[in-house]
């Protein structure tokens, strides 16, 4: 092989890899900016449903918002994404989750969360483990942009908040949920 080939090989292999990283950045960026925008439109639909949230949600060290969409019939499950924000150091941390669940249940919808930790400690412990079970149950409904069937909550680090944007849900189970850093979103 003569020397052109050899250099003429290694520059497309650079411009290849180079090509895959910008495109990389890219769909980050892209994703990140879709999680910014579904955080800022649950923002304003959980301060709708209830004003006094805007406060609580200001004056905490940080709080996560996650959307899921998800499908249950006895056993469910569902995935989504979302993000813990920092209030003072004001960094984002990207996560994603995953729910599993079996009960008398049954439902299809969107849900929204929204949890306000009650100290930095939480806040951290639930980037870095995350993990959250319990048993629920209620019922909740809505259609289009329209929100209802708020609960609140405690978990471990302070308090939960969810409301159903489309579909629903009925019944009780028991679930099981882990959220965990998104490491091609975070680097």
């Amino acid at each position: 092989m003569t020397l052109n080939r050899i250099l003429a090989i290694a520059m497309l292999a650079i411009v290849s890899f180079s090509t895959n990283i910008a495109f990389a950045d890219a769909d980050k960026d892209k994703k990140q900016a879709e999680i910014q925008a579904s955080v800022e439109q649950t923002l304003t639909d959980f301060y709708k449903a209830s004003p006094k949230l805007k406060d609580a949600v200001k004056n905490a060290p940080g709080y996560g918002v996650f959307t899921t969409y998800g499908l249950s019939f006895l056993v469910g499950g569902s995935g989504g994404t979302g993000l813990v924000h920092d209030n003072k150091t004001k960094k984002d941390t990207y996560m994603s989750l995953a729910q599993a669940s079996a009960g008398l249940q049954i439902g299809a919808s969107e849900t929204r969360y929204l949890f306000v930790f009650k100290d930095a400690k939480a806040m951290q412990s639930f980037i870095e483990s995350g993990w959250e079970a319990g048993a629920e149950g209620g019922a909740g409904a809505g259609a289009g942009k329209k929100a209802a069937g708020g609960t609140v909550g405690e978990f471990t680090g302070g308090k939960l908040y969810s409301l159903t944007k489309t579909g629903f849900q009925a019944g009780g189970a028991f679930a099981g949920t882990k959220f965990w850093k998104d490491k091609d979103l975070n680097n």
